[in-house]
């Protein structure tokens, strides 16, 4: 028998039921959300394209921005001292994921920033030599993603930009001395001039202002095309890059299509659009609960040139019908 007093009786009760309802009220609240780490080397501005392409991959697996998934951002706008600083702050961040995009440095600050929690990158150059995985197949550790080859694709443009204007004996080669990967694009590119007769002229710029001189430098030379180097520096200067090579008159071949259609003459590379979409379907593999040791590093097999008919009739050029016919893509 309860010997206790109504009155406590009734306000034990009374927190007995409120008790009861908190725990109903807290069941409901929906579970806190995962949250990607979006890490970039490039900006906001010149990647909207990519980072629908990549939210489109997201959606293939199931998961959507603000729905059912949050992403945090952290951008370097082409800085890269900036990214090992952004990857620590998004590392300390109760991530379910992190992405890095926008090439090498983002990838290797990811890597340096956490041994912990998955990464999914995307980057130009070996990921197994840059220490990111242990293999293509089994890459073992906590980081995959997609190699998009941009590093080793130097030699092919320098081919086309020849069979182009063979009558052109020295080209221009723009490199970043920034980017991790730029003595080796140098030297692809020096082999591949020695193969093709061709001299190349190489100009470093990491800066707005050595862009600008060695556009001056290309003229003075009276150097006659340009090569830019793959790098994602040059990717947020897009549309400088572009308006310095109309300004000048002069030819110039990059390395993603973005240029073409910005109004660049020539690129070859990826469908990098393509491979950003296949690393959201990675991210959403991860979110729902793959391990990156498990998910092959993917490499493209498909190689796109697009060729701005409409640049090269401003450059007074005549491009043969061969290599219009052999573009993927044609902008008149």
């Amino acid at each position: 028998m309860d010997h206790r007093s109504p009155l406590v009786r009734a306000a034990l009760a009374t927190v007995f039921v409120f008790g009861v309802l908190c725990s109903l009220v807290a069941g409901a609240q929906p579970s806190a959300l995962p949250v990607i780490g979006y890490l970039s080397a490039r900006s906001p501005e010149d990647t909207a394209h990519l980072l629908a392409a990549y939210r489109r991959g997201l959606g293939q697996g199931g998961f959507v921005e603000g729905k059912n998934v949050t992403i945090e951002y952290r951008w370097a706008l082409g800085q890269y001292e900036r990214l090992p600083a952004l990857a620590v702050e998004l590392a300390r961040r109760p991530l379910t994921v992190l992405v890095s995009t926008g090439g090498d440095p983002a990838a290797v600050a990811a890597k340096a920033a956490t041994a912990t929690v998955p990464i999914v990158f995307v980057m130009g150059s070996d990921p197994v030599k840059a220490g990111l995985v242990a293999s293509y197949n089994r890459p073992g550790g906590n980081a995959t993603g997609i190699n998009i080859l941009t590093v080793t694709l130097q030699a092919k443009r320098l081919e086309l930009l020849h069979e182009l204007l063979p009558q052109v004996t020295t080209v221009g080669f723009l490199v970043n001395p920034s980017f991790p990967a730029a003595e080796s694009q140098v030297r692809d590119a020096e082999t591949a001039a020695r193969y093709l007769g061709l001299r190349i002229h190489v100009m470093r710029a990491d800066t707005d202002r050595e862009i600008d001189a060695a556009f001056e430098d290309l003229v003075q030379r009276r150097i006659g095309a340009l090569a830019v180097a793959g790098d994602p520096f040059f990717d947020t200067r897009r549309e400088k890059l572009v308006a310095l090579a109309a300004r000048h008159a002069l030819p110039t071949m990059y390395h993603f299509r973005e240029y073409a259609a910005a109004g660049g003459l020539l690129s070859y590379g990826i469908d990098i659009a393509d491979a950003y979409r296949q690393v959201g379907v990675y991210t959403a593999r991860v979110l729902s609960g793959a391990k990156p040791a498990d998910l092959p590093v993917i490499q493209p097999t498909k190689f796109e040139l697009v060729v701005n008919l409409k640049t090269a009739r401003a450059l007074g050029l005549t491009i043969a019908p061969s290599l219009v016919l052999r573009a993927d893509e044609v902008i008149r």
